[in-house]
């Protein structure tokens, strides 16, 4: 059963993945303003679908970061440090 978890998982990663470029590609072309008002709001509501379907698979990833991190019922949280080679 654990290898179709991370089936599942990929999959939504992927569906992600495709779901944020589409909603790229739309954003693309409305900003190119050559659509008629009717297609652009076909493509505003697919965006608005595309973009709500990509908050759900963030916020999906950031419960499961959560229960990883984690320790004894309780979170820890830690702070990020940079190192001096990744501040540009």
């Amino acid at each position: 059963m654990r290898s179709g978890n991370v089936t599942a998982r990929k999959r939504k990663a992927v569906d992600f993945e495709r779901s944020l470029e589409e909603l790229e590609k739309l954003v693309e072309r409305m900003e190119e303003g050559e659509l008629s008002l009717e297609d652009s709001l076909a493509h505003y509501e697919r965006g608005i679908r595309l973009g709500r379907s990509c908050e759900r698979a963030l916020d999906e990833a950031e419960q499961r970061i959560q229960v990883l991190t984690e320790k004894d019922g309780q979170s820890e949280l830690t702070l990020f440090e940079a190192d001096d080679d990744d501040v540009e």
